[in-house]
């Protein structure tokens, strides 16, 4: 199953080459997903009852065609990629116009948290099962070993390298 959101582009989604700016992507993407966690009775509200909360650990797109002002767009959501317990997640996203022109593509991965203990924990029943159903028969099996996978690791520096 595929979900899909619909925005209308406005002015203040632009940057200054009057297209859909890349911040913008990133807002629709995390609206959708939240649009999806809403009508899959998942919202802000359960995810505090039950004490979790989504966090994206890795993002990337692929632009394809631009998107102006005043055009509708409509972001899909499927989930092509799931631990065995629903814990590490990955979420595609593809930008269409209203007649089905295939604008860009992002790829967010991430976790459920704890949201007392900060961790990575797994979700109620009711999440996974909503989950589920967003799966396709290539959605893959992730595991923490996909997150070595990912193009950056953390580098520490020492903060007096700030200072010169």
């Amino acid at each position: 199953m595929i979900f899909y959101h619909k925005f209308e582009v406005r002015w203040s989604d632009l940057d200054a080459n009057k297209h859909l700016a890349n911040s913008s992507y990133v807002q629709y993407c995390a609206q959708s997903r939240m649009a999806f966690m809403t009508k899959e009775k998942m919202g802000v509200t359960q995810l505090s009852r039950w004490g979790i909360g989504p966090v994206i650990m890795h993002e990337r797109y692929s632009f394809f065609k631009e998107i102006y002002a005043d055009q509708t767009v409509i972001v899909s959501l499927e989930i092509d990629g799931c631990s065995e317990d629903s814990s590490i997640y990955r979420f595609v996203h593809k930008f269409y116009t209203p007649d089905g022109v295939h604008c860009a593509t992002a790829e967010a991965t991430g976790v459920w948290i704890d949201m007392m203990l900060r961790k990575m924990t797994t979700p109620p029943d009711d999440v996974i099962e909503a989950m589920n159903k967003y799966k396709s028969p290539e959605t893959i099996v992730m595991t923490r070993e996909d997150f070595k996978k990912l193009p950056f690791r953390p580098d520490n520096v020492d903060p007096a390298e700030f200072t010169k």
